[in-house]
Order: structure tokens, then sequence, then C-alpha cells
């Protein structure tokens, strides 16, 4: 029989959650439920909740979520099998047998293993051999110590095509297939796949052989007869290589200690890495990044370095990456992105200009949307209007990708700002008679003012006379008025207002709608021949006030602007949750619980916002 969903419904009911927890962490209890700093991420704040009843843990912090079996096996780094083993032997139950099929899936793995331990044993001893002279001698040469050559298992395919199959005689010939250590062709002839190749082992998270990388003597890497310089085992039972990363169990445990993991683009710069000191490095084995690869790394740390060579090549692989890594960015959950000089890679740096080098570039790696933005910049030249909107078009189809709602906002709104700095620079506003406008009324200038249909003006005076509840959004508007380039700046977030507030929603559109007609950056104020509309009595906030460097005003603004867009779609997710609870009880407890936190947060820093403005020096007698 297999293990079924109702055998571990049973398990779980067994085992109390946070009893299992509180033999790694400290919980401390809060009414029906147990919190904690969370263990998976850094915190200060306790975020990590433990629910008994509900026999599941949550993070409202990096949204780890999970049940006891799941804490087993990422918390406490067990394999499936062995967390289900431990636990029924808590909980006095007998763990049901595996169904035959799966039985022999696992019994055919552990013969694989055998073959391919036995197979790295051999390779290591050919080294070290006459055959295996001058492999060594090419280590050596590239400054590869004779403790790195133990602690990676080097060893040596020789050039025959028969002679591993000779010293693994006692497999059958079908079993070194299976394992990828030989190839059969068509015809039904074999012959060993790795030959006159310095050989690696490839190991998994528990630190078995299940693979092999080849590479060949580097004398001869270059046209050799068409020979690829680098030669891995294909997938078999044992290895996938979308779902391995090199060095990963060395790895793991040294990034618990540094806090970090990085990526590198091959093995050998994983061994040039560790040699130097920086034993926290993997590799992906031939192929970008996959998902299944991205959430191993993200099982580890919250943002993983990837580490590209400054070539063309480098640029490219760090882009797959990010393209990759954009539909699963979560909150806490990003990559960084180093790229080193060009033509060089991590041995060249660390020979050429020593560890310390290394360790600066990884300790001052670029974001993930720096490296977005700066790749697409350079990608074409941008000397035409059509070629800055093709800028523009790739970006937002990368941000569109983003599957988390907050994160692609935030995406969109910085990069459409750079765009707009890069696309759109300021020059300085003349008036007919090429003079500079004159600054002097409250909303920055005299003359010159963008003209507005009476309606429109009895609109915005409304919104901007909001009364004491609609504070905030009747100052943003008044903000927006006197300073109406950042309209188009925030025209997302106010569209989405407009959405869910129907009171803001008259004024946000005319704002919009004006807003096209508009100067990009301009520095005029709206207004009409009757004069500005009055700005509130209340100028608390400093974009409404005289003497407001343009900076601190537009930084100001987008606060605001981000505060009042934040909480009203935060309450119609809650609702939409709310709504589910039925369907999705667990998922929507989690979900509300989430929120809830999320709106609190909002509603402080609403608090904190009008209170830091209403204090500031400005504002008092």
């Amino acid at each position: 029989m297999a293990i079924t969903p109702q055998w571990k419904d049973e398990l779980r009911a067994r085992i109390t959650l946070s009893t299992v927890i509180m033999r790694t962490d400290k919980l401390v209890k809060k009414g029906r439920e147990w919190t904690a700093c969370c263990p998976f991420h850094d915190e200060k704040t306790p975020s990590f909740y433990v629910n008994d009843q509900k026999q599941f843990y949550h993070c409202f912090g990096c949204g780890a979520h999970g049940d006891v079996i799941s804490w087993m096996t990422e918390q406490r780094g067990l394999s499936f099998i062995d967390a289900i083993k431990e636990l029924a032997a808590e909980a006095g139950m007998e763990v049901p047998a595996p169904d035959p099929i799966a039985a022999k899936r696992a019994e055919k793995r552990a013969e694989l293993v055998d073959v391919t331990t036995e197979a790295q044993d051999w390779f290591v001893h050919t080294l070290r051999s006459a055959e295996g002279r001058e492999a060594l001698t090419y280590l050596k040469d590239r400054g590869l110590k004779p403790e790195t050559l133990r602690e990676f298992g080097f060893g040596y395919a020789p050039e025959s095509k028969q002679a591993l199959k000779a010293a693994l005689s006692r497999f059958d010939e079908q079993m070194l297939v299976e394992s990828g250590m030989r190839i059969k062709t068509d015809d039904g002839k074999t012959y060993d796949r790795f030959r006159e190749r310095v050989m690696l082992p490839i190991q998994d998270a528990r630190g078995r052989v299940i693979a092999f990388g080849g590479r060949i003597l580097g004398k001869r890497a270059n046209g050799y007869g068409g020979v690829a310089k680098y030669l891995n085992s294909p997938d078999t039972p044992l290895f996938d290589k979308g779902r391995t990363l090199y060095n990963l169990h060395r790895a793991a445990p040294a990034s618990r200690q540094s806090g970090r993991i990085v990526v590198v683009e091959g093995y050998m710069d994983v061994v040039a890495l560790a040699q130097a000191g920086f034993t926290d490095a993997v590799a992906p084995l031939g192929t970008a990044l996959t998902e299944m690869q991205l959430e191993m790394l993200w099982r580890m740390v919250e943002v993983p370095i990837l580490c590209f060579d400054g070539d063309a090549a480098g640029q490219k692989a760090a882009m797959r990456a990010v393209t990759r890594a954009l539909p699963m960015l979560a909150p806490m959950r990003s990559l960084s992105i180093v790229r080193l000089p060009s033509g060089m890679d991590p041995d060249d740096l660390i020979n050429d200009q020593g560890p310390g080098a290394m360790e600066k570039l990884l300790s001052e790696p670029s974001s993930l949307l720096d490296t977005l933005w700066n790749f697409e910049r350079e990608a074409k030249p941008l000397s035409s209007p059509e070629a800055k909107a093709g800028l523009k078009a790739r970006l937002m189809e990368h941000v569109d990708s983003i599957e988390d709602q907050d994160i692609r906002a935030l995406y969109r709104r910085e990069l459409l700002d750079r765009f707009s700095a890069f696309a759109y620079p300021p020059r300085e506003p003349r008036n007919n008679q090429g003079t500079p406008f004159q600054r002097g009324s409250w909303n920055g200038q005299k003359s010159a003012p963008r003209s507005l249909s009476q309606g429109t003006r009895d609109i915005l005076n409304r919104a901007m006379q909001g009364g004491q509840r609609a504070t905030l959004l009747s100052s943003v508007i008044a903000g927006l008025v006197r300073h109406p380039g950042e309209i188009a700046r925030h025209a997302e977030a106010l569209s989405r207002l407009a959405n869910l507030d129907p009171k803001a929603a008259p004024a946000i559109e005319s704002l919009i709608e004006l807003s096209e007609t508009l100067d990009s950056h301009t520095t005029n104020a709206i207004s009409d021949v009757q004069g500005y509309p009055a700005p509130p009595e209340d100028q608390r906030y400093a974009f409404l006030r005289e003497g407001t460097s343009p900076g601190e005003a537009r930084e100001e603004l987008a606060e605001a602007v981000s505060l009042l867009a934040q909480k009203p779609a935060l309450e119609a997710a809650m609702a939409a949750t709310i709504a589910r609870f039925d369907d999705d009880p667990e998922g929507s407890f989690a979900e509300q619980a989430r929120l809830r936190q999320q709106l609190t947060t909002v509603d402080e820093r609403l608090k904190a916002f009008g209170r830091r403005k209403a204090g500031s020096p400005a504002t008092q007698d």
C-alpha cells in the first residue's frame, strides 16, 4: 500500500506540531496559537505563527507555510520518507509499505548508486596511476591543491572505450547503460561515455554520487575534433540535471553559516571558489537555472547571489535567470546578481586580484530590478523615439510576467519612473518671450497656467476641500494640481484608487485626463482664467508648501499616493478572501491573517505619516 492522504491526516492528528517545532525553536503562547521569530528568515518582530488545531504553521513575513511533515523536510532537511519514518515512530504508527512499482524504482536507484560509487572510486584511482599522470599534471598546473582534488573527488577516465566496463565487470551491461556510464548505439554496440577526461563526481543533497562531469584536458580543449569541452551524464533514474545543483551537499551547510548562497556558471568555478575559501557556491549543470533549482535556492536564503562571467554570454545567462525568476518572485524572495570584470571567470579574478576582490563583488551585488533595467537599456541603441518606446515595451513585458500583484505593481512603478527620467529628461520651462517662468504663487508660478474647464475646476475644488475625513486625499489632489508632472507617474495607483473609491473617482479621472494634455515633467500648475483652484487650508504636507524642493515634494507625494492606494486594495482583497472561506477554509484563514497584518501596517503608516507632517517645523507657529 502507498502513503495515502488519509494516512498522513492520521499522522498529523497524532503529532502536536508546536511540540515538534519547540525542539529546535522557542515558541510563545498567544491565545490559541504560538508565535516566534521566523526560523526561515531573519527578523526582529515575531511573524511566525503555529496553530495546533489547524495543524499548520505560517509566517506573515516570508510566506513560509506547511504542516509537521514539511517542517521536518524544510527546516530539518530530511527527505520525505525519512521525515515520515521519524514522525511515525513518534506517533506509534507503522509506515505503509510502498507499492510494488515504487519499491522496484527505489531498488533500481540503489543499484545504480552502487555503479556510480564504484565508478567514482575507479576514476580517482586512475588519476593517480600511470594513465592519469598527464591529467594530474594538468590539474596541478591549473593551481588546484592536493586537498582540493581530494575534497571534490577529481578522477580520470582513460582513452579506451572499454576500460570502465572492464573495471566494473561485476555489473551487467544494462546497469552501466542505465547509470549513464556507457552508451548503447542503435546497432547494439556499447562503449564508455567518458574517455580521456578529467572527471568530477556530481552528488545529490545527501552526498551520494549520482552522475559525473568530464572535462577534456587543457591542450585538447580547443578544436578537439568537435568533441564538447565539458560532458555531463545524461538524465537517468538517479540524475535529473534540472533538479540538481552541483556541490549542494557542501554549500547548504556553509550557507547556514554565511547567510548566503552563490550560484556560478560551472563546476570548475565552484571548485576555484571553494579553494579560495568561498564554500557556499553551487552551479547548474549545463543548463540555465530551472524553476526547481530556484526553489531549492530560496529554501536556503531569501536572496541568492548569481555570479556570472563578465562576457556577453555571462550577461545573457544572467538575463535568462532573471526572466525565469520574475514569475516566481514573492515577498522577501528575490535574486541579486554579480557581474565579473569583462573576460574573467571566478578563477581568473581570484588569481589576478585575490580573494578580497571576489568578496567585495559578492558583498555589493546588483538587485534583480537593476539588472533588468540595465540589460534592457543597453540591449539596443536608443537614438529614436521608436527605440525608446521599444525599451518601455520590453520592460513592461517583463513586469507583466510577475505573478505577485504587489511586487508587479512596485516593479511597474519603479521601471516607469526610471524610463521617464531617461526618456523625458527635465527641460527648463520657458514662457512665450523665452524667459524662465517666474515663481511665487502657492502653486509654484505666476504665468502660462495649464487651463481647465469650469466643470473640472469645480470637481477639483470639491475634492481639495474634502473635509477632515478626507484630509490626505484632499491634500494629494491639491498636490497633483500643483505638481501635474507627477500625475502620469502615479497613474496606475490612482486608477486603482478610483476603481475602489467612488468618491475619489471624479477628481482622479479629471486629473488623469488633464495629464494627457501636458508636456512630460511640466512644472506648470493646473489653472484656468479665473485663477488657481484654492488649496486646502491644511497645508501640513511639504508638497503644498512654499519653498519645498522638487525632490522632497516628489518623494512625499509618492509616499502619500502609495498609502492612499494600498488600503482600499487590501480591503477589497480581504472581502474576496472572506468570500471564498467555504471553499478553502485553511487557505482563506491564512490569507485573512496576512491581509489583516498588512492592513494594520498600512494604518500605522498612515497615522505616522500624518503625525510626522503635522509635527514638522514648517507647520508650527
